[in-house]
């Protein structure tokens, strides 16, 4: 993370934490008093890292991240099991428990790996400031899929009455990166669950945002799962917005075609076309209203009575 743009510079700067990685090495802690005497204010800081008991602990309800990878899990627990959690979680704590603030990962997958207690920062924050936490903290880490990073922006925004400026700086991220985040919500729904089910990227999905409501979904479906590379898909939009002119058939241009649908507009008082040439093709004869009809019918009726009584003759 970049290190001079507002809460950029890391979540340990957001938490109050000078030095998270110290704040690990929890084998260092004082064994006794007389040390702690010694460490004078370093240990202070220290003696927040506690091991709780995971049945004390509970999520984050208002934890932005809503999918949690299962395989990345498992994967996580297994190096739980064979080397510890290495980083603490960050909680508060509620009555008798504890909320986790940050680290809700590394909690699932000590569960996980059979673990009963887990090492925790234990921090004192005000609704508010749990709330901002939690966005930005994950924001930050980029654990989010899009979609979940846009709510969880446009959260911070409407809460804390921040623009997509503000906001920018306070998780160290580019104004466009936001205002680009922030567009995906506007999709239809159903390409919203693409991209919640990662079948469908963020730069796919960016593609769409120009193209109707009612519409989008099926260019989706066209592209996701790899079907297509954003390029394509690009490509895809360009060619729904503008579509090229249908090339229509040859008209017939003989003198003979031209007086035969002249005639035939005439004798049945509306519009009549003929599409092809002398050899092959097709007379339209259009109907506006049911009296047309009638009218064109008694005509080809009357056309045919006298064609088949002068046939008998």
């Amino acid at each position: 993370m970049s290190t001079n743009k507002g809460l950029g510079r890391g979540f340990a700067s957001l938490m109050g934490l000078n030095d998270v990685d110290e704040l690990t090495r929890r084998d260092d802690l004082p064994k006794n008093s007389e040390e702690q005497q010694q460490q004078g204010t370093a240990v202070n800081a220290l003696q927040d890292v506690l091991d709780l008991e995971l049945t004390d602990i509970d999520p984050n309800y208002e934890q932005p991240r809503k999918h949690f990878d299962e395989e990345a899990l498992n994967e996580l627990a297994e190096s739980i099991k064979l080397h510890g959690v290495i980083q603490p979680i960050v909680v508060v704590p509620i009555g008798q428990r504890y909320m986790i603030i940050a680290g809700e990962r590394r909690f699932r997958a000590s569960k996980i790996a059979g673990k009963k207690t887990i090492p925790a920062i234990i921090k004192h924050y005000t609704t508010q400031q749990i709330k901002e936490i939690s966005l930005i903290e994950n924001l930050q880490r980029e654990d989010l899929n899009p979609i979940e990073a846009g709510r969880a922006i446009k959260t911070l925004m409407t809460e804390f009455n921040m623009t997509q400026e503000t906001a920018a700086d306070r998780i160290g991220k580019s104004r466009s990166a936001i205002a680009n985040t922030l567009r995906l919500l506007t999709l239809n729904e159903g390409v919203i669950e693409l991209i919640e089910q990662g079948r469908l990227s963020a730069g796919h999905a960016r593609t769409l945002v120009v193209v109707p409501y009612e519409s989008q979904l099926k260019l989706a479906l066209k592209g996701c799962d790899n079907q297509l590379n954003v390029r394509e898909m690009e490509k895809l939009v360009r060619d729904f917005l503008n579509p090229k002119p249908k090339t229509k058939p040859e008209v017939g241009n003989s003198i003979e075609l031209k007086e035969l649908v002249g005639n035939m507009q005439r004798t049945f008082a509306t519009k009549v076309s003929a599409i092809g040439n002398g050899n092959k093709g097709r007379i339209y004869i259009d109907y506006f209203t049911k009296d047309d009809l009638d009218r064109i019918c008694s005509l080809i009726e009357e056309w045919m009575n006298v064609k088949f009584k002068g046939e008998e003759e």
